[in-house]
Formats: structure tokens, C-alpha cells, sequence
């Protein structure tokens, strides 16, 4: 099966403001797209998020990915869902992540686990996480939503705890064992799982298909791939053999304007469509 991509729109085609993105991925031939929480607050207005959507409509994308609120991302917050005093904010953002979800269809969503913090201790930290992913879980179960829990690259994140594939399989199991909710699963984010010395090529080949999702850029750099060493067509070659079924996510910093990007995308060259994105 050959693997579909898709297109991250808080990342690439910044070069515009937000709600005119989803109009030039279409025009760059994709036909899906995943976003990073697209709101400055945990609880938007409803014109705001109604504008989010008609965007997408309008270019006739499918919305694959989103992320759950994640505080100030720009201020360099990475999540709240293990910061015991915004566990309400979390919560009430759930409510706006699933009915956009209803209107869209999307059924992958990305909780990023938050920093450490110096005045809370990490066994209450892991415990608040452990209640608030299975929350998150249970909000989107209904509809066969999942909840991605995803390493981050050291240095660049704060001091966030899952820096590799281990570290976020074992809060997935965490969260089964003691709550019994089982939609959470491992995204793979080539750059991030790279920069912390992960192999990505053998974590794609032994997780195939129990991938949650599958986000690319290349490293160094976190540009398109082909920028950096990561070796793609090893990493392709190894989620097809693995039975990895999902959208792969082009999320990185594009050298030079994003729209010119994609000819390291497989099948690049065709009009309007790379491979995967018909």
C-alpha cells in the first residue's frame, strides 16, 4: 500500500496567514492536512473556530491531525496535560477539540505531555498526565479518535520528559493499566526521535502498523527531507513492510518558500499530485 502524506499547516506555509494555508496546500496538491492547535486560547469563540473550518471546507481538505491545546507554544510551553493547576483549561479545550473533530472527521490528536515543572513533583506530574490522557481518550473513543503521545528533541523543548520511542509507549501503557483506555499511541516524528539518537528507519520496520502516525523531517536542520542524513527511502520502504496504514505528515521547516518543498515527495513531478495525496 502506498503511504499517503499530508501537510502540517502551523509549520509550513507560514508565509501566509493562517486560514489562507489550507487553500495553497490544496493548490500544491494535497488534499489532506493536520494543524498544531490553530487558536491562541484553550476555548475560542465560536466564529473563530467556525472560520477555522469553513477555511478547510473551502479548499476542499481534509483535516488528518490536531493537536489538543498546548498552552503558549510560541512562549515555549509543549502541553499542559501532566501541569496539575491547568487541568480545568485542558479539560474544557478537550470539549472544543472534539467538536471540530464531529465537523471534520479528524480522528488523530496529539496531546504534547508538558515540562517538567521545579515547584511540582514528577511522580504528581506522571499521575495528573495518566488522568488527563485517559480524559482525552475517553472524549474521542466514541467516534475512533486516538491519542498520540509524542517525544520531543532535547534542548529545543524545555525540559520535557519523552525524548524517545520508550519513554512514550510506556505512559500508552501507563494509561492502560490503570484507567483501561487504549486509544493512545506512539507518533513518530523522524526529526524529533533522530535528534535524540533513535534509530527511525528500525522504530518504523519493528512499530509498522501500531503507529499511531508518522510525522517527517529531516535532520539535522528539521528541513524538508533530502536537506539533511536521514536515510527517507529506508524509512518509507520500512513502514510500507510494516504495515503502517495511516497519513505520513510533512512537518518541517522548509528551506526557501514552502509551495516549492515537495520534490522529495514520492511520485514528485506529477501535476498536482504527489503520491499519496489523490
Amino acid at each position: 500500500m502506498a503511504l499517503q502524506f499530508e501537510v502540517n499547516l502551523s509549520i509550513l506555509f507560514t508565509e501566509l496567514p493562517l486560514l489562507e494555508r489550507p487553500a495553497a496546500a490544496a493548490a500544491a496538491g494535497f488534499q489532506a492536512a493536520e494543524f498544531w492547535w490553530p487558536f491562541s486560547v484553550a476555548v475560542p469563540g465560536d466564529e473563530e473556530v467556525d472560520a477555522f473550518v469553513g477555511a478547510l471546507e473551502d479548499a476542499g481538505l481534509r483535516l488528518v491531525g490536531l493537536n489538543f491545546f498546548a498552552g503558549n507554544m510560541p512562549g515555549g510551553e509543549r502541553g499542559l496535560v501532566s501541569w496539575p493547576a491547568r487541568r480545568h483549561e485542558f479539560h474544557e479545550s478537550v470539549e472544543v477539540l472534539v467538536a471540530i473533530a464531529e465537523r471534520t472527521g479528524c480522528r488523530r490528536f496529539n496531546a504534547l505531555y508538558g515540562q517538567r515543572l521545579p515547584d511540582v513533583d514528577h511522580a504528581e506530574q506522571d499521575a495528573i498526565a495518566v488522568e488527563n490522557l485517559a480524559f482525552a481518550g475517553q472524549a474521542v473513543a466514541g467516534f475512533g479518535g486516538v491519542v498520540l503521545i509524542e517525544p520531543l528533541a532535547k534542548g529545543e523543548n524545555g525540559d520535557y520528559p519523552l525524548v524517545t520511542a520508550d519513554d512514550a509507549l510506556t505512559v500508552v501503557e501507563r494509561v492502560k493499566l490503570e484507567t483501561g483506555v487504549e486509544n493512545l499511541a506512539l507518533l513518530l516524528d523522524t526529526y524529533h526521535l533522530a535528534s535524540n539518537g533513535e534509530n527511525v528507519v528500525a522504530l518504523a520496520s519493528t512499530y509498522g502498523r501500531r503507529l499511531g502516525h508518522v510525522q517527517v523531517a529531516d535532520w539535522p536542520g528539521r528541513h524538508q527531507p533530502g536537506t539533511g542524513e536521514l536515510p527517507f527511502d529506508e524509512v518509507f520502504s520500512a513502514l510500507e513492510d510494516g504495515g503502517y496504514d495511516g497519513w505520513v505528515g510533512c512537518e518541517y521547516k522548509p528551506e526557501g518558500p514552502s509551495a516549492a518543498s515537495f520534490g522529495w515527495l514520492p511520485g514528485a513531478g506529477v501535476p498536482a499530485s504527489p503520491r499519496g495525496t489523490r
